[in-house]
């Protein structure tokens, strides 16, 4: 069982339908024991450029001071977003650009390659919405799209295991298999918890 679950909406679009399913997954979560706690990209207030890099340090905007402590407070953080041109959307990107920062998820060795992991002890869950069929996405791209997520981040930073459940193709869906997939997503917040 996962005590603290942070579920992260990364779509920028407020009724877009990752947004129902990160309502989905908080509500099966929250029938049981865990605390779940939730951050809406499309609701918080951040520039999502890291504007120099690690040249020089951007203060963190209240929102982002806020999201690296919901992010130290959970044990299983959840990624809702779609996948647009094979990646996160721009938003996810600089929301993950600008708080999962060297001294914060990770920190650089002295004449080394290899980083220390400063998320460890937390697992993550990706939600993922796409046009394509699950199966075409490794086909074609051989997922090319998770690797990223699941591993040039969040295994980079310590956070494993990572699972993703892929929902699709979203485009052209019907109501009856929107609420299909919605009830997994529930039943998955409900089983993690």
């Amino acid at each position: 069982m996962k005590s603290n679950i942070l579920v992260i909406n990364g779509h920028p679009d407020p009724q877009s339908f990752c947004s129902a399913l990160s309502d989905a997954y908080r509500k099966g979560a929250s029938g049981s024991k865990a605390q779940v706690r939730s951050i809406d990209l499309s609701k918080i207030t951040f520039n999502p450029n890291l504007q120099f890099g690690y040249r020089k340090r951007t203060e963190l905007e209240e929102d982002l001071v806020e999201a690296q402590k919901l992010i130290q407070w959970a044990d299983h953080l959840v990624f809702v977003y779609p996948t647009w041109w094979g990646v996160m959307p721009a938003i996810l990107k600089g929301f993950i650009d600008r708080v999962f920062l060297p001294g914060f998820a990770y920190k650089y060795r002295k004449n080394s390659l290899t980083v220390e992991k400063l998320l460890t002890g937390k697992s993550a869950h990706l939600i993922v919405t796409a046009d394509a069929p699950a199966w075409y996405n490794k086909l074609a791209y051989g997922n090319a799209e998770y690797n990223v997520m699941k591993r040039n981040i969040l295994k980079f930073c310590g956070v494993s295991p990572v699972r993703v459940t892929e929902l699709g193709p979203i485009r052209g869906s019907s109501d009856k298999f929107r609420a299909q997939w919605l009830g997994k997503v529930n039943q998955l917040g409900s089983k993690l918890a």
